[in-house]
Parts: structure tokens; sequence; C-alpha cells
């Protein structure tokens, strides 16, 4: 059996400073700890999921989603994050560059412009610390523009990317056809 990672060595090991005053601390997940952590990262979307269905957002994330070879084909493209605290993962995201294929049309509305951006993606939390979302999103915006989509049923994301001065700027389709309003913010500094 493997052994679990030691989320501070990580952190150290990736040029990251290690938690900090109780201060979470945003990582990549890498290939060769994803297995020992996958059950970890499974269960905290479960209980996205739960939340999800209990904030009256019954169609979001459903039939399993997001699935093992989804997560996995996010860290084999080193785009998939991991907050931890205290030596645990409480939350955990897919952040990619542009282009998003599914960003490619946008309906009823437009992109302010073409400049790069990057997209967050399967945001979790285990609901055990506030503010895990917005962490990622401020992470994301140092590093550029960012774009995000999200079901019209999530009031919680919505409510966050409205607060937060994320422009609506129409809607997308997801892979399997259903829509998402589709959100953009100009970032902190240029994509490198």
């Amino acid at each position: 059996m493997r052994k679990k990672p030691d989320m501070e060595q990580n952190a150290k090991h990736n040029g990251m400073t290690a938690e900090h005053d109780g201060q979470p601390l945003i990582r990549l997940c890498h290939k060769d700890e994803f297995e020992c952590l996958w059950p970890q990262i499974n269960n905290i979307f479960n209980k996205a999921r739960q939340y999800m269905r209990r904030s009256g957002n019954s169609v979001q994330w459903t039939n399993g989603y997001p699935q093992k070879h989804t997560v996995e084909s996010d860290v084999s493209d080193g785009c998939f994050y991991l907050i931890c605290l205290n030596g645990r993962i409480v939350a955990c995201f897919c952040m990619r560059p542009s282009p998003e294929p599914t960003y490619a049309k946008i309906y009823n509305g437009q992109w302010p412009d073409n400049e790069p951006y990057n997209v967050i993606h399967r945001l979790a939390s285990d609901g055990t610390i506030g503010g895990m979302a917005l962490l990622a999103i401020n992470f994301a915006l140092a590093k550029g523009n960012l774009r995000i989509d999200t079901h019209e049923q999530n009031a919680t994301m919505i409510n966050i990317l409205e607060k937060e001065g994320f422009t609506r700027c129409g809607t997308i389709y997801v892979a399997d056809g259903t829509p998402r309003i589709a959100f953009h913010k100009n970032g902190h500094e240029n994509i490198s």
C-alpha cells in the first residue's frame, strides 16, 4: 500500500510555501500521488454534490461527475490543484489555460475580448472551511484573465462570481449539450 503523501513536504518540493499560521496552501496534484489521494478528492466531490442537492441544484454534477478518469486527465496535464490545510485536502479545482473548446461559441452574448485566459472547472470544497472558492478564484486571477461557467441552478457559484465583479457574458454549452452561464473577469497579470 502506498504511503500517504506528506502535504508540507510536497509543498516544499514544489517550490511553494507550506501552510503558515493555519492558512491554506494551493498546490498541484502530481501523478505519483493521485491514486493515494483519489479517495479524499472523491469525498470532496461527494460533499459538493450533496451541498448542491441541498441547495436546490439537482441537475449539475450528476451520474458521478466528475469521474476519476476526468480528474486523472487533469492531473496528467498539470492542471489539477489541491487546497490543503493542516495536512489535509479541503478543496480542489482544475485550472486550464485557454482555449477552452466549449467556449468557442457563446450564445446570447459575447466574450469581452480574445485575450488569453485561464478557466476553472471542477471546483469543490468539503465544506469545513469557508472561502475556498474565492481562494481558488483569486489564485487564478493572479495569473491572468479568468473565465468560469456554471449551471443556472448553482446559486452559490453565481453569487460568488457576481459579488467578485465577474461579467455575465452569455451561455455556452458543455460537452454533454447542457447550457451553462459564462462569466469573465480580467486578471491581475498577463498569462505567460
